[in-house]
Formats: C-alpha cells, sequence, structure tokens
C-alpha cells in the first residue's frame, strides 16, 4: 500500500484516540526509522519510551522468533520456561527488597494491580497522587491521573483519590489521613512536564509512608531500566519503594507490565484477586528477558547518563540562544524542553527535516530516544532544533 492508502484505511477503520504525525513508519533500526516513502527519521520518541535497547534489536528479533517457532501462548497457571527465565532476570535488576512479580500487558494494568494490592494489604481505601502525575486512562489509574481533560468526561471515576502539589511534603502530610492506602508518585513526571522532584521529596515521601502505614508506589513506567542514568529513577533519590510499576521498555517492543513489590505485600493477594490471560505470556517474556539483558550487557543506564548530560548541555546553549526557550530539565536521556508557546509548530518543523519529538504538556518538547542513540545523531537533533526555534522566533518577531 501507498501512503495515501494506509492514511486513509486509519482514518476510516481506526478510532479517533490519537493526535497522528502526518508520516507512515514502516521500519526502525535502531534510533532510526523510515517512512513508506524510504524517508529516514532520528527518533526521539522512542514510541513514547517504549525502545530503549532500540528499534527491532537483533537479540528481541531473534528471541521472538525463536519462541515463537516453539511457543506463543502458556496462561499462567502453567508453568513455563520464558517466564521462569524473565521472572529471575528481572527480580535480579530490581532492588533486592522487591522480589515478587504480577505480569501484565501494560503500564497502566500495573498501576491497577498497584492500587488493588495496596487496598488489599492495608485494608484501606484512600490513594494520594500527585499534580501533574499520569498513570494511565483505564478507571482506577484514570482516578489517580491529574489532567482534568482525560479525566472530566469519565466521571464519577474511582472514589478515594487526592491529588496534591508534586514536590511538596509538607502537602502530602496534610493529606494523609488514617484511611491512607498508598501513596502513588512518579519519580521523574513525565506527561506532566519532566518534572524532576526537589532533592530530598521522594525520601520525605517514604517517611510519611512509613509513619502512617502506607505503601510507596513508585510509578516507573516511564523511567524505569535506563532510562533516567540509573535502573530505575528511584535509585536518583536512595529509596526503595514498596511497590514499582514497570512497562514501557521491559519489553523491548514488545507490550509488557510488569508490577513488582516486597514479599510480604504480594503475599496479601490471594488466589483468583488479579489475573491476566495474556499476562506472562512466552512470546512477551523471550523478548523481555533479551531487552533486559541488553540493557545490562550494554550498559546502556550509564549510556543515557552520558549521553544524557552531552545532549542536555546543548540543549541549554539553545536556551541561551532564544528568548522564547524558559528552560531545559530532566536526567539521563528523558528531558524535556519548555517554552513560552505552545510547541505543535515545532514537533511539525522538526518532522519535515527529518526528527521525531514528544510534547509533554502544551509547552513542552519531550526527548525519549533510543538510548543506543549515537552522539552525531544528537548532533543532527540540535541542528534542526536550532533551525526550527530560530525560524519561530523570527516569525514572531516579524507579526
Amino acid at each position: 500500500m501507498n501512503e495515501k492508502e494506509i492514511i486513509d484505511i486509519e482514518q476510516t477503520c481506526m478510532a479517533n484516540t490519537y493526535s497522528k504525525r502526518p508520516v507512515v513508519i514502516v521500519k526502525g533500526r535502531g534510533a532510526t526509522l523510515w517512512d513508506v516513502n524510504g524517508q529516514e527519521y532520528i527518533d526521539c520518541m522512542g514510541a513514547y519510551g517504549v525502545c530503549v535497547v532500540g528499534h527491532s534489536h537483533p537479540r528481541v528479533v531473534d528471541a521472538i522468533q525463536q519462541q515463537a517457532a516453539s511457543l506463543i501462548a502458556c496462561h499462567s497457571s502453567l508453568y513455563n520456561d520464558a517466564r521462569s527465565t524473565f521472572l529471575k532476570k528481572i527480580v535480579d535488576v530490581t532492588p533486592k527488597e522487591l522480589n515478587k512479580a504480577f505480569l501484565a500487558n501494560s503500564g497502566t494494568e500495573t498501576v491497577e494491580a498497584a492500587i488493588k494490592l495496596a487496598r488489599k494489604h492495608t485494608g484501606k481505601t484512600e490513594i494520594i497522587a500527585f499534580m501533574g502525575g499520569y498513570h494511565g486512562k483505564t478507571f482506577g489509574s484514570l482516578s489517580a491521573t491529574w489532567n482534568k481533560r482525560y479525566r472530566t468526561p469519565f466521571e464519577p471515576l474511582v472514589p478515594g483519590f487526592k491529588h496534591v502539589p508534586y514536590g511538596r511534603p509538607e502537602r502530602v502530610k496534610a493529606a494523609v489521613t488514617d484511611e491512607t492506602a498508598a501513596i502513588l508518585v512518579e519519580p521523574i513526571q513525565g506527561e506532566g512536564g519532566i518534572k524532576v522532584p526537589p532533592n530530598g521529596f521522594l525520601g520525605e515521601l517514604r517517611e510519611i509512608c512509613d509513619a502512617k502505614g502506607a505503601l510507596l508506589i513508585c510509578d516507573e513506567v516511564q523511567t524505569g531500566l535506563g532510562r533516567t542514568g540509573r535502573f530505575f529513577a528511584s535509585e536518583h533519590f536512595n529509596v526503595v519503594p514498596d511497590v514499582m510499576c514497570l512497562a514501557k521498555a521491559v519489553g523491548g517492543g514488545v507490550p509488557i507490565g510488569v508490577m513488582v513489590a516486597k514479599e510480604e505485600v504480594m503475599a496479601s493477594l490471594k488466589l483468583g484477586d488479579h489475573s491476566s490471560t495474556f499476562g506472562g505470556n512466552p512470546l512477551t517474556c523471550a523478548a523481555a528477558s533479551a531487552a533486559v539483558d541488553v540493557v545490562v550487557e550494554e550498559r546502556l543506564h550509564e549510556r543515557a547518563a552520558s549521553l544524557g548530560t552531552y545532549f542536555m548541555a546543548k540543549l541549554k546553549e539553545l536556551q541561551e540562544k532564544y528568548r522564547l526557550v524558559r528552560e531545559v530539565r530532566g536526567m539521563g536521556l528523558m528531558i524535556g524542553m519548555e517554552f513560552r508557546f505552545d510547541v505543535y509548530n515545532l514537533i511539525l518543523g522538526a518532522l519535515k527535516q527529518g526528527v521525531l519529538v514528544l510534547d509533554a504538556g502544551r509547552n513542552v518538547l519531550r526527548f525519549l530516544p533510543p538510548l543506543v542513540i549515537s552522539k552525531d545523531q544528537l548532533n543532527r537533533v540540535i541542528e534542526v532544533l536550532d533551525a526550527v526555534i530560530g525560524e519561530e522566533e523570527r516569525a514572531r518577531v516579524r507579526r
């Protein structure tokens, strides 16, 4: 099919729930994508943070092919070798206290599981979440998500959720009650604009939870598996949560969700309390095992740290050059560039010059490239941003 045919079919047959870029992607390798016309793009979207090991990493592809030829589906009521291999690998890389896992299919499912686990373990119902936070769009996770644009059309949502300002421990203390089951937090807010918390914030949340008998749940769906320069963003703050939610990067491009928890916490879930038909299927587990191996053996978290420092410094040079740029912030290769206006035109301008970038709110460019991206590719991204920001600034001066 040609470009027009593909676009026409999606517009005709697919629910209109995504804001589409005018490009048809058909191939990817590493941090490079190609469209149906053969045009090449540097990928700083990373499928919304999924592709930490790059597109179609040979080890992930090989693992999928071998497992598909052997066994694709196996419900978790039966034991399976691919599943047990992955469980061992994921438990080995998470903090040692988090040694029990529940396997699902997406990030929002892991948050749903974590909410249920918190309520079951504590016998309480209240969940404290944060303004600017994003945890998914199914009903439990949507109730924890802050953006009213996502929430309002589907109210009433699940009761028992409170939202407090991010980075304000005194407001958290004021909101916590004897009925608080958990505090649910992103160590770095993603959709909320790449917000890095102030020093000590996560540690204070840990202390609040310990004092009140509540669980600390870290949503590392976007930050996990090397993205921020450590395996998990909570490690930057020397905090071990009671529950951690993972997805996106873990599957090497294949859908997966993993909730890991302390053994005494996970023990609260009894037979039949929670399950997933596809959770822990062999195909996904084989891909995820390969992805974890790649991150560990190629030390991609260290690569994210060094390249992130370099890239952020280059972005800050653009901040100094252009008055339209308000701030550059982030950790590793999870970076936000805040502007004084809506960034949609910048996204389209960069796309036309072969660079794919995300937004995080109306006025923030978000960069979540594969951790295998090269310095040369990052330099090209800077060249393109320099051009499109400069063009936008000149256009605004002329108005």
